[in-house]
Parts: C-alpha cells; structure tokens; sequence
C-alpha cells in the first residue's frame, strides 16, 4: 500500500472563492475521485484549525506505485489539480510505502 499526502497554502481568494470555499471546492472535488479512479483506496481531508501551517491536507491511500503513477495522469485527477494549482500559493507533498 502507498501513502500519498499532500499540503497545501491557499491563496486568500482565486477563482472567484474565498479561501474556505475554494477548500470546501478542494474537498468536494477530491473525495469525488474515490470509486472512479482505479487504485485509488482512500481519501480523506483535513483541514488546518492551526494559523501557523498549511491550510489543508490530503492523506490518501492507493494499492500500488503504479496505481500511484495511474491516478497522477488519470484525466479526472488532471481536472481536479489545474483547480487546485489556481487556488494555492504553496504545496509539500510525500509518497511512502
């Protein structure tokens, strides 16, 4: 199994949104990938109650690596990332096993 987590900064308003809807956007639009991508086990996201950090966070599970590399060009993964990269400043992310 593979752990993918993700964090982000968001910009104080993009795309129209403020920051916390383009988060609740983020949350809605990722979740959405769960059954739909193969591979793709789990998906869950936080977010950040501390103003010292990142904004949110996406802790996600996938079988394998090559699941991992599967979801990466998955052209819904594609559509939610271009929205993501339009709404944050920042972004860290790791790939373990």
């Amino acid at each position: 199994m593979i752990k993918h987590i993700v964090m982000w900064k968001l910009k104080d308003s993009a795309e129209g949104h403020t920051k916390e809807e383009n988060m609740k956007i983020i949350k809605e639009k990722l979740e959405g990938l769960v059954g739909r991508i193969d591979g793709l086990l789990e998906v869950e996201i936080g977010v950040n109650f501390n103003p010292n950090g990142f904004d949110m966070c996406l802790n996600s599970k996938f079988e394998s690596k090559e699941a991992l590399e599967f979801y990466d060009s998955h052209p819904l993964h594609q559509e939610v990332r271009k929205y993501i990269r339009s709404v944050i400043s920042e972004r860290v992310l790791v790939d373990y096993e």
